[in-house]
């Protein structure tokens, strides 16, 4: 009997089980795209080589960045996960980087969830730093211009509290 005259169910199980993982790691199945365990995401700031890793299951956020030296070729410095940026509660972790060309930090989002939160390296303590994990009020409840009129929530700094990374801060030189 020739191959084309086989009947299809004639097919033995191995090559069935090796067609289906062919198949499996051709489409990207869910298993093999959730086998990683970290996801990378760069910084938005057109002009910083800032590059931010969280653990997916986890949610800790650390970061590194090219750094020159008159040495050699240059070093890696990787910042560790500082305030706010260490494991979270159990969930399912990503990054966003926003479209701000000249914004170094990166959100960090529970998938899960919802929530999320903003992360930036601080520079002095060298650390990765994130703020609380948030998410929009229940609805019904003052949000928007109502929630800011009555300020910040307590031990929290006002809207405009990322610090400057680099470069000019405030409106200084700006036009």
């Amino acid at each position: 009997m020739t191959l084309a005259q086989r009947p299809q169910s004639a097919l033995s199980p191995a090559r069935l089980a090796g067609c289906a993982l062919f198949a499996a790691l051709a489409c990207g199945s869910g298993s093999a795209r959730a086998a990683g365990s970290y996801e990378f995401v760069a910084a938005p700031a057109v002009d910083l080589n800032r590059i931010y890793r969280i653990d997916r299951a986890t949610g800790e956020v650390t970061s590194c960045q090219y750094g020159l030296r008159d040495d050699s070729v240059g070093v890696t410095l990787c910042f560790a996960a500082g305030e706010g940026a260490g494991p979270q509660a159990p969930g399912e972790y990503g990054l966003i980087a926003s479209r701000h060309a000249r914004e170094s930090g990166i959100y960090r989002v529970n998938l899960r969830t919802g929530t999320m939160s903003a992360c930036y390296v601080q520079i002095r303590q060298e650390l990765v730093v994130c703020t609380e994990q948030a998410g929009p009020p229940p609805a019904g409840t003052a949000s928007g211009a109502g929630a800011a009129a009555t300020g910040p929530a307590p031990g929290r700094a006002g809207p405009s509290a990322t610090p400057p990374q680099g470069g000019q801060s405030g409106g200084q030189g700006r036009p």
